[in-house]
C-alpha cells in the first residue's frame, strides 16, 4: 500500500500520513540503523581519524599551551580522585579553598589517555574527539536527509584552517561542538527531553554552556517564524538541564561565583588584562585567509536560497540564524573559530538539499556523476586546508620549553613551595613537568585580578622591572623564595641580576631561576 509524506514543521522531517503510532515512532527515529548505515559511520569516523592524525602528529608539540595543563590534571584526577586536591594556584579565585574546575567532564574524557606518553595521549584525544563531532555532524544532516550526507560532513575539514587548528587543541572545544551540534540535531527531531541531559553534562564540560540556549532558541525563533509556531519546549527543557547542571555540580556552590570570576572580565570588558589572544579579533584579511571557505559557503548558501524559489524551512533558517550568529561573535573574538565554520557548512547543506534532491531526481549522465566532482573538489580542498593546518601546528612552541627549568625546581626545592613567574601563561607547560611546587597564577591573569588586584598590579610591575631589588616583594609579597623567567623578560632579569639577595641558579635557552639567598629575608616568607 503506498502512503503519502507529510513535511512536518518541526526541522522539515518527513513523516508518513495514515501509519500508527508505533510506525510514526519509528519514522520519528528519522533512519534505522542498518549495516551499511553502520558501516558508512565507521568508514567515515576511521577517515576523520586518519586525516585528523596527519595533521596532529605532523609536529611532536601540542597546539596551544593549555593543554599540557588538561592532560596533566586528568592524570592527577586518575591518580587522587575525580575531585583532586588543588595546592598549585593559591594566590588565584582557584585557591584549594575555593577551587572550581570547570573543565571537569572534559578531564574526565581525557582519562582513558593518561596511561603511557601524557604527550602523545593529549594527540590522541585531539585527534578522536573532533573526529566524533565530525561524526555528529553526519548524524544531524542523515537525519535532516539531506542528499550527500557524508561529503557535506567531509567539507568539516575543509571551510577553514583556523578551525582545524583549534579542533587540534588538546581542549574542551571539540567536545563543546559536539555537544551543541548534537543538541541541534535532538531540537530538529523533537527529541527535546534529551536536552535535559545534555544540558546538564554541558555544564559540566565547559563555561560556553549558556551557547546551549543559543542554539535551541535559534530553532524556537525559526518555528515561531517560519511555521508560526511558538514552542517553549525544548528550550525549557535546555534550561532545565543547565540549572541541574549548575547545583548538581561536583562544585556546586563555588562554580556559580567561579562562572563570575571567569566570564564577566571577558564579557564586559571592565579590565584591560590581556587574557589571551583568543578573546580579540582576527584583522579582517587575516581571517579571509584562516577561514576564507567558510565565507564562500555562507554566500553559496545564500545563493541557494535564492534559486530554491520556495519558502525556506525552519530547520534551515535555525542554520541560518546559527550561522549569523557565530559569524558575528567570531568578529568579536577569534575564539569563535571554532563555532562558525561548522554552522556555516551545516546551514550551506540544508539550504542547497532541495536543489540537491532535484537534480539526483533526474537520473541523467550529469547528475550521477555529481557526487563524484563534489568529492574531487572536496578532495583538492581538504588537501590544501590540512597542508595549511599542519604549517599553523607546526609553528608551536618546543613540547620541552621549560621542561630542563620545571625539572630543576622539583630536584632542588621543598615540596609545594611556592614559585614566583613572570608570566602567566608559562604555568601550564611547568605544571605539565611539575606538580611538586605551587605557582604564582596561571591558566588566565584575571583570576589573580579578580581575587587581589592590588597584589596583581605589583606582580605587573615585578615582571615589568618596575621595582629595584624585587627580592624583598617577592617574598614579602607572593611567599617565593625561588623566580624562573623566560629569557624575553629582559627588564625584570636586569633588576634580578643586579639585586644582591637574588642569585642565579639555573639557565637553560628556555629559562632562568633565580633564588632568594638572604636568610633574613627568607624567613618573611608568609606559611
Amino acid at each position: 500500500m503506498r502512503h503519502e509524506l507529510a513535511e512536518v514543521s518541526t526541522g522539515g522531517v518527513l513523516r508518513p500520513v495514515g501509519f500508527g503510532p508505533i510506525t510514526r515512532r519509528w519514522v520519528g527515529r528519522q533512519v534505522r540503523l542498518s549495516g551499511s548505515t553502520l558501516l558508512l559511520g565507521t568508514a567515515l569516523f576511521s577517515l576523520f581519524v586518519a586525516l585528523l592524525a596527519l595533521i596532529q602528529f605532523s609536529t611532536p608539540n601540542l597546539a596551544g599551551n593549555d593543554g599540557y595543563y588538561h592532560i596533566k590534571l586528568a592524570q592527577v584526577m586518575r591518580q587522587e580522585g575525580l575531585r583532586p586536591p588543588f595546592p598549585w594556584l593559591p594566590l588565584t579565585v582557584l585557591a584549594a579553598d575555593r577551587y572550581v574546575d570547570h573543565h571537569w567532564l572534559y578531564h574526565v574524557l581525557l582519562l582513558p589517555f593518561t596511561w603511557g606518553d601524557l604527550r602523545l595521549g593529549a594527540k590522541w584525544a585531539s585527534v578522536i574527539l573532533p573526529a566524533l563531532t565530525f561524526l555528529t555532524g553526519w548524524v544531524l544532516l542523515r537525519g535532516q536527509r539531506v542528499p550527500l550526507a557524508a561529503l557535506w560532513s567531509l567539507g568539516f575539514l575543509a571551510v577553514s584552517e583556523a578551525f582545524l587548528y583549534r579542533m587540534s587543541m588538546p581542549r574542551a572545544q571539540a567536545a563543546s561542538l559536539l555537544f551543541l551540534v548534537l543538541a541541534l540535531h535532538l531540537t530538529l527531531t523533537g527529541r527535546h527531553r534529551w536536552l535535559l541531559v545534555v544540558g546538564l553534562l554541558y555544564v559540566w564540560l565547559y563555561n560556553a554552556f549558556p551557547l546551549l540556549l543559543l542554539v535551541v532558541g535559534a530553532n524556537v525563533v525559526a518555528r515561531w517564524l517560519i511555521d508560526g509556531r511558538l514552542a517553549l519546549k525544548p528550550l525549557l527543557y535546555a534550561s532545565a538541564g543547565l540549572g541541574l547542571g549548575l547545583v548538581l555540580n561536583p562544585y556546586f556552590p563555588d562554580n556559580l561565583s567561579f562562572i563570575y570570576y571567569h566570564l564577566a572580565p571577558k564579557l564586559t570588558e571592565v579590565t584591560a588584562t590581556s587574557v589571551g589572544r583568543e578573546w580579540y579579533p582576527y584583522q579582517t584579511w587575516t581571517l579571509v585567509e584562516n577561514s576564507g571557505p567558510s565565507l564562500v559557503v555562507f554566500m553559496l548558501a545564500v545563493l541557494a536560497l535564492g534559486l530554491t524559489g520556495r519558502r525556506m524551512g525552519s530547520a534551515t533558517a535555525t542554520l541560518f540564524f546559527l550561522a549569523v550568529l557565530f559569524g558575528a561573535m567570531l568578529f568579536k573574538s577569534r575564539r569563535f573559530v571554532e563555532y562558525y565554520p561548522a554552522f556555516a557548512l551545516l546551514f550551506c547543506a540544508l539550504a542547497w538539499q532541495p536543489l540537491f534532491e532535484q537534480w539526483l531526481a533526474k537520473k541523467s549522465l550529469a547528475t550521477r556523476s555529481l557526487p563524484v566532482g563534489l568529492a574531487l573538489l572536496l578532495a583538492v580542498a581538504i588537501g590544501l586546508n590540512l597542508q595549511s593546518a599542519q604549517e599553523s601546528l607546526q609553528r608551536s612552541k618546543s613540547y620541552q620549553q621549560y621542561a630542563g627549568a620545571a625539572t630543576w625546581l622539583a630536584a632542588h626545592t621543598p615540596t609545594g613551595s611556592r614559585v614566583f613567574q613572570t608570566d602567566w601563561d608559562d604555568f601550564t607547560r611547568l605544571f605539565f613537568y611539575n606538580t611538586h611546587n605551587t605557582y604564582i597564577l596561571g591558566l588566565d591573569p584575571t583570576y589573580m585580578q579578580s581575587r587581589d588586584p592590588d597584589l596583581y598590579e605589583t606582580w605587573v610591575d615585578l615582571t615589568q622591572g618596575r621595582i629595584d631589588r624585587p627580592s624583598q616583594t617577592i617574598v614579602e609579597d607572593f611567599g617565593a623564595t625561588y623566580a624562573v623567567t623566560d629569557l624575553d623578560h629582559t627588564k625584570f632579569i636586569k633588576q634580578a641580576e643586579a639585586d644582591p639577595h637574588l642569585r642565579e641558579v639555573y639557565r637553560d635557552e628556555d629559562a632562568a631561576i633565580f633564588q632568594v639567598v638572604d636568610a633574613s629575608t627568607a624567613n618573611l616568607i608568609h606559611p
